[in-house]
C-alpha cells in the first residue's frame, strides 16, 4: 500500500522496526554523536583552563625624526604589525606590551626633537596593535613618563588605571605601575631615568586583588623586580623586596613577565618564576616577541620565542 508523504510522516517508525542496515546506519549516527558531544566537552574543557597570550616588551616606538640612541629606529610599524598578524593567525586570547611602548624624545648627546610629538606617536602604536583582535594589556614602562604624564598616557591607551587586574580562562592577571619616585609620587615628564617605586597604596591594593582570588596568578610588571643596582645601593624597583613578599605570600602567583632588559631572562625565586621577555625595538636584533599558553591542568607555562626570544617550558 503506497503512502502519501504526510502519512509516513505521521507512522512513528521504532529503530527494531527498520531493515538491519538501517539500524546499523543509526547506531552509528547515535555512537558518532555520543563521541562528537565528548569531543566538544573536552575541548571546552580543555579552553577552560588554558590561556594563549601573545607578549612584547620595549617597542619603543618612534617616528622617523626620533634620534637613533644606538638603536636602528626605522621600523616600528613593521615589527609590530609582524607581530599582530601573527597572534591573530594564533587566534592569542589577548596580547600584552610590558612597557616602555613610547622611546620619549630624551637621547643622551644628541637633538631630541620636539617632545610635542610623543603623545601622538603613542596613540599611533596602539592604533598598529589595535588590530589585535582581542584584549590588549597595557604595562607602563620608564620611557612611557619621560614626556607624559600618567592621565596622558591613560587617556591615549584608554586606561581607567595603570594597575588593574581581570580574569581570564581561569587565570589571574595583574598589572602593575612602579612609576614612582620614593616617596610615592607619580613620575612625568622626567625627560629620563629608570629608578622606581611601588607605594603603599597600590602595595596594599594589590594584596587584597591577590587575596580575592585563588586562581593561578599572572603579574606584569615593566622593571625587573629581581635587580639590584649595585652603584645606586638600591633595587631598580626601591622596594622591590616588599613587593615580592607581597607576591610569594600570596601563594598563587605563578609568574612575573618583565620587560626593561631587552634580553631574555627566566629566574625562580619563591617557587615563582621571573620572566624577561626580549625587546621588539630593533637593536641589529630580529623581531622579538614570545606566544605564550598557560595550561592550568598540566600547570606548564610554555613559552614559544620568536627571534631572540627564547623558547622554555616551565612548570609551576
Amino acid at each position: 500500500m503506497l503512502r502519501t508523504r504526510s502519512e509516513a510522516t505521521h507512522k512513528k517508525i521504532r529503530a527494531s522496526d527498520a531493515p538491519r542496515p538501517i539500524r546499523i546506519a543509526l547506531l552509528i549516527a547515535l555512537l558518532t554523536a555520543v563521541l562528537l558531544t565528548v569531543a566538544f566537552a573536552s575541548s571546552a574543557a580543555q579552553a577552560e583552563g588554558a590561556l594563549r597570550i601573545g607578549v612584547i616588551a620595549d617597542l619603543h616606538a618612534h617616528d622617523l625624526d626620533s634620534p637613533i640612541e644606538g638603536k636602528w629606529m626605522s621600523n616600528t610599524e613593521s615589527r609590530l604589525m609582524e607581530f599582530v598578524n601573527a597572534m591573530n593567525e594564533w587566534s592569542a586570547d589577548l596580547v600584552i606590551q610590558l612597557g616602555d611602548f613610547v622611546n620619549g624624545w630624551i637621547v643622551l648627546g644628541v637633538d631630541p626633537g620636539d617632545p610635542s610629538r610623543i603623545p601622538g606617536i603613542l596613540s599611533w602604536a596602539d592604533g598598529l596593535l589595535a588590530g589585535f583582535h582581542g584584549p590588549r594589556l597595557h604595562v607602563i614602562g620608564n620611557h612611557d613618563v619621560y614626556n607624559l604624564d600618567k592621565e596622558q598616557f591613560k587617556e591615549r591607551l584608554g586606561l581607567e588605571s595603570t594597575y588593574y587586574s581581570l580574569d581570564a580562562n581561569g587565570f589571574h592577571l595583574v598589572v602593575l605601575d612602579v612609576q614612582f619616585d620614593d616617596q610615592g609620587n607619580d613620575l612625568a615628564h622626567t625627560y629620563t631615568g629608570v629608578a622606581g617605586f611601588v607605594p603603599d597604596v597600590e602595595l596594599q591594593w594589590l594584596a587584597e586583588d591577590l587575596a580575592a582570588t585563588d586562581l593561578p596568578t599572572l603579574v606584569c610588571v615593566h622593571q625587573r623586580i629581581e635587580d639590584f643596582v649595585e652603584e645606586w645601593g638600591r633595587a631598580v624597583i626601591g622596594n622591590a623586596t616588599q613587593l615580592q613578599q607581597v607576591l610569594a605570600d600570596d601563594g598563587d602567583v605563578i609568574a612575573v613577565f618583565q620587560g626593561h632588559a631587552h634580553t631574555n631572562h627566566d629566574s625562580l625565586i619563591d617557587g615563582i618564576h621571573y620572566i624577561t621577555f626580549e625587546a621588539l625595538v630593533d637593536q641589529g636584533t630580529p623581531p622579538s616577541w614570545a606566544a605564550i599558553t598557560l595550561d592550568s591542568t598540566l600547570r606548564t607555562i610554555d613559552i614559544e620565542g620568536v627571534g631572540d626570544q627564547e623558547s622554555y617550558t616551565l612548570v609551576y
